[in-house]
């Protein structure tokens, strides 16, 4: 049985990892009603506007809503691994 879940799901970690993000942005939609599109927009393009100062892990980049009972935080967790010297 996880054999076949493992090749329906894919085992590499890139799978896998993909697989929890999916996961955590209809987490995320289901807290905040906000769509996952919308929240994966969202991260692309604050991805497009921090790559221009900085090199960073998107692998490792996490972006949440976190609500409360009457707000909604955006929490971003960037690894940075280089700051950009020089740029426009």
């Amino acid at each position: 049985m996880f054999e076949f879940l493992s090749r329906l799901f894919g085992g590499s970690d890139g799978s896998k990892n993909r697989a929890k993000e999916r996961l955590r942005l209809v987490l995320v939609h289901d807290r905040a009603s906000l769509s996952p599109g919308l929240l994966e927009a969202l991260k692309e393009d604050l991805i497009q506007v921090i790559t221009k100062y900085l090199e960073i892990d998107e692998e490792g980049l996490e972006v949440n809503l976190d609500k409360s009972d009457d707000s909604v935080a955006l929490i971003a967790n960037i690894p940075v691994k280089n700051v950009k010297r020089g740029t426009k």
